[in-house]
């Protein structure tokens, strides 16, 4: 495809040509919004239920920084960044596949003047806004239930965003590699589910083996952690643009490899 350029590698070349891009997304999924937002909010709300209240009732608090929380608070302040990352992450896989590889809409965008970079970057947007939306109404039960009532839950609603944008980036890698739908079962068996129970969410990651918390606290799930939750405990995360440019340095690395997968995979 002449829209396609010859380096793989090459900068991103982007413009404002996304937006109807996104905007079609938009018009798709609203005819069916409700049934999607009930989808993408039960199970994390069943993991909060049965775990916050199921399991809360036998740990009752937890010490976070020489403070004892209720584990219920600790267990939402987690889960809301795996909500974040689980919702992104399967819009840029399997409703980006589809439309890439499967409905070939990908192809029929790109017969009007739009870019693949521009696809690729709507997709990005689009998977994060997903994953905004899913939060939103996730931190809308977790207030009606008074887990929390911090007036900085608004700082973690942007944050949630970069969080969305983060995995949706790194998810679209594997979109641009995946022959088929079952290739996403690697991702997240070998990758999501392990960082999944690694990044603090279920348990402090001071009780893991020295050697693996060294891992642990880099990964971009973790550092997600570390500034939603003290948010919800009425605090200022700590080191708070050190993760910020860990998260944002996931994102724009992972951005690049996914666009440059991309052309390849189309060029072929």
């Amino acid at each position: 495809m002449s829209q396609i350029q010859n380096n793989i590698w090459a900068a991103p070349r982007l413009s404002m040509r996304w937006w109807p891009v996104f905007l079609r997304n938009w018009l798709v999924w609203k005819k069916l919004a409700i049934p999607s937002l009930v989808g993408n909010i039960a199970e994390p709300l069943m993991w909060l239920v049965a775990f916050g209240y199921g399991l809360g009732a036998l740990v009752g608090q937890i010490e976070l920084g020489g403070e004892k929380v209720p584990y219920i608070l600790y267990l939402a302040s987690g889960s809301i960044c795996m909500s974040a990352m689980n919702a992104a992450t399967f819009e840029a896989l399997y409703s980006a596949f589809s439309r890439m590889h499967v409905q070939k809409t990908w192809d029929g965008i790109m017969n009007a003047p739009v870019r693949l970079d521009d696809v690729v970057l709507a997709e990005m947007l689009w998977a994060a806004f997903k994953a905004l939306f899913t939060v939103t109404a996730i931190l809308g039960v977790m207030l009606a239930l008074g887990i929390s009532h911090s007036w900085k839950l608004l700082v973690a609603w942007p944050v949630l965003l970069g969080v969305g944008i983060t995995f949706s980036c790194m998810a679209l890698i594997f979109n641009a590699l995946a022959k088929g739908y079952d290739f996403f079962t690697y991702y997240f068996t070998l990758f999501l589910t392990p960082m999944m129970f690694l990044s603090g969410i279920f348990f402090p990651r001071e009780q893991l083996p020295s050697w693996v918390r060294v891992i642990a606290d880099w990964l971009p799930l973790s550092v997600a952690v570390d500034l939603v939750r003290p948010l919800f405990l009425d605090r200022w995360p700590d080191q708070a643009l050190q993760h910020v440019l860990v998260l944002a340095g996931f994102a724009v690395v992972s951005f690049w490899i996914a666009l440059a997968l991309t052309r390849k995979r189309f060029r072929s």
